[in-house]
């Protein structure tokens, strides 16, 4: 157990670092190490609720900081935000229903799916020098989407914001910030969700794994959230599709 406890800590301070620099909230990064450190057969069960808790308040500790850095472009928010909440909704209780086999193959799709669209797809990499605002239907039906899928697979949706926010021409720095905002619904839905369902007292929620994560994230969250922003645009995207790539190889 102490050893347990000394992994999830050192992928904690990781979650952090990935929380400021990409918007992940953890969800990538505490996803795989949760599924291993927990074992049995509701080991990802567990990993995602753990991760929506852990999500949770480093998603809000960001949103904080980058409301403070001016970072946070209000309107790509709303109602954005809506539409991914309710989203969130749908694809918790859907999670609470779909077998541990299930969710582990669906989490390497979508990774793989990200990892392609990000590479072969013209806008991430290089995103357009003009700035387009979000429609309605991306608004809404878009947003849906995105709730959903971030909330069945425990994930957030940085995954999808970030890729779409940058096709829309804003930076690196930009599309992150507004990436951990987006993120607290769906991490607020799949928290509630996941403690009202499950086998322990906590539902699925591991109460230990998420306090040994989250005094790992928090302290880094507040180191790193200084030097943000000094990154070049495409050296950070770059890093952002390395990164997912490393959590497809931990999955796997």
């Amino acid at each position: 157990m102490p050893t347990s406890l000394l992994i999830l800590f050192a992928f904690g301070c990781l979650s952090g670092v990935t929380t400021v620099l990409f918007g992940f909230g953890g969800g990538f990064v505490t996803v795989p190490v949760i599924t291993a450190v927990a074992g049995g057969g509701d080991a990802l069960h567990v990993a995602v609720a753990t991760s929506a808790v852990v999500m949770l308040v480093n998603s809000a500790g960001a949103t904080v900081a980058g409301l403070r850095a001016g970072r946070v472009r209000r309107e790509y928010l709303w109602p954005l935000a809506l539409f991914v909440g309710l989203g969130a909704v749908l694809g918790a209780f859907a999670a609470t229903w779909a077998p541990d086999g299930l969710l582990r193959l669906l989490f390497a799709a979508y990774l793989v799916v990200t990892i392609l669209d990000s590479l072969l797809r013209k806008g991430f990499l290089r995103p357009p020098e003009d700035r387009t605002p979000l429609g309605p239907v991306t608004s809404t039906a878009g947003g849906l989407g995105i709730g959903a899928v971030a909330s069945f697979l425990g994930v957030g949706g940085s995954v999808l914001t970030v890729p779409l926010l940058r096709r829309k021409g804003l930076p690196m720095t930009d599309a992150v910030a507004l990436a951990n905002p987006l993120s607290l619904p769906v991490a607020l839905v799949a928290t509630v969700v996941y403690a009202g369902t499950g086998p322990g007292p906590a539902g699925y929620v591991d109460p230990l794994a998420a306090a040994a994560l989250l005094a790992g994230s928090l302290p880094a969250i507040a180191i790193v959230r200084r030097f943000a922003g000094r990154l070049p645009d495409r050296v950070h995207a770059v890093a952002y599709v390395g990164l997912l790539v490393a959590a497809l190889a931990a999955v796997l």
